[in-house]
């Protein structure tokens, strides 16, 4: 499918607009025809791109109407000239469509440090609008992308208000990937008429659940931005958290950034392998978690499992430098429905044929039960190869 079916009243584009050595798509446009309700989650790094400061101006004003993007600079550590780059950007769009700077969004990933080639975006944001269309949804997916491999898009329609609605999700991400957020960038746009602090909670919910329970290489970025536009062009009832489709929302919202998370996963830089990393028994949430990531960002874990070794001594081992509560003779440890450890030590009819098995699938779940309390998390990780090395070194 050539097509990323996009939502009553929006449009996009993606072209080449030579930011990135390579002729390749790195400038992306999405716009809503009408004022849009704006929700937005960011990196909490505590350095902040430029864009992402400016950003969090925009999601408080009403009325967003646009999104430029532009991949191959990070536009991070750039100082008030990077600032004043991505203002005079968001003026440059604003002027197209007649309204407010402080209503246009400009998000940028890539290479920290470099200032904006601004003569190429500048006439970037011309083309971008000499080429909007309700086809190009792919188009600006493409462009987003850094080290990615693939797009990543996703359109989900339902019912709201007996409405039909659209909700469609663009993202990117393939390092740099532990959320809270990640080096990662995604996009929710919506017909659906949705109440903007309804539409806040929703975002934060759903990333919580998604984007925030991944890890590809424990690192965290300057750049991280996920917004959501909804401009209300289905002609729903204004949805609220007591409206009666609710729930259909939200629960649509979760699984469009659930996939998309398990896409940037999958496409992690150099991997082959998705691993799940989920955690019961705990003494609380916080503790699962914390053993949880421990374990999915461990690198000797990481390329144990890209050589397909079922080496469960640094899995246990990981959990026990987590900040997690732990008795040893209480932990087990299971690969899928191998099992490894019981009460801290081998497993004794474990079979290292099966676990070496189970290790070798292109996903599998690592099931570690602290047996101490009822807190449990869960986090989406992948192996790391050769491959990742050679990416981060180019």
């Amino acid at each position: 499918m050539n097509h990323l079916p996009l939502p009553n009243g929006f449009s996009a584009a993606g072209i080449a607009a030579g930011i990135k050595k390579k002729n390749v798509k790195d400038m992306a446009l999405i716009v809503s025809d009408v004022p849009a309700v704006s929700a937005a989650v960011f990196t909490t790094n505590q350095i902040k791109a430029a864009p992402v400061m400016w950003g969090i101006q925009v999601v408080e004003h009403v009325g967003a109407r646009a999104i430029v993007v532009n991949s191959g600079n990070a536009n991070a550590c750039t100082g008030r000239q990077g600032a004043a780059d991505t203002k005079a950007t968001a003026i440059l769009a604003a002027k197209r469509l007649g309204v407010d700077p402080k209503n246009i969004f400009v998000c940028s990933t890539g290479t920290i440090g470099k200032p904006l080639p601004m003569n190429k975006i500048n006439a970037g944001v011309e083309t971008l609008f000499e080429n909007l269309s309700t086809e190009n949804g792919l188009d600006a997916a493409e462009a987003m992308m850094t080290t990615d491999l693939v797009p990543k898009s996703i359109t989900a329609e339902i019912e709201i208000d007996g409405k039909p609605v659209r909700i469609t999700g663009l993202a990117k991400g393939s390092g740099m990937i532990e959320p809270n957020m990640a080096t990662m960038l995604g996009y929710i746009v919506t017909d659906a008429a949705v109440e903007k602090h309804a539409l806040q909670c929703a975002l934060r919910i759903a990333t919580n659940a998604s984007f925030n329970r991944i890890s590809v290489d424990g690192d965290q970025s300057t750049n991280d931005t996920v917004i959501a536009l909804a401009n209300g062009k289905a002609g729903n009832e204004l949805l609220t958290q007591d409206f009666k489709d609710w729930n259909l929302f939200l629960q649509t919202l979760e699984k469009i950034l659930f996939e998309l998370a398990m896409m940037i996963v999958k496409d992690g830089e150099g991997a082959t392998r998705v691993v799940t990393v989920r955690v019961i028994g705990a003494a609380s949430n916080g503790e699962a978690d914390d053993a949880a990531r421990s374990v999915a960002n461990s690198m000797l874990n990481k390329t144990a499992w890209a050589g397909t070794r079922p080496n469960w001594g640094r899995i246990i081992d990981a959990v026990g430098y987590s900040s997690a509560q732990v008795q040893e003779n209480k932990i087990d440890i299971t690969y899928d429905a191998a099992p490894a450890v019981r009460g801290g030590m081998a497993f004794t009819e474990a079979s290292e044929e099966e676990l070496v098995k189970t290790v070798s699938k292109d996903a599998f779940t690592i099931h570690i039960n602290l047996n101490l309390g009822n807190g449990e998390a869960v986090v989406y990780t992948c192996n790391c190869t050769e491959k990742y090395v050679q990416i981060n070194v180019e």
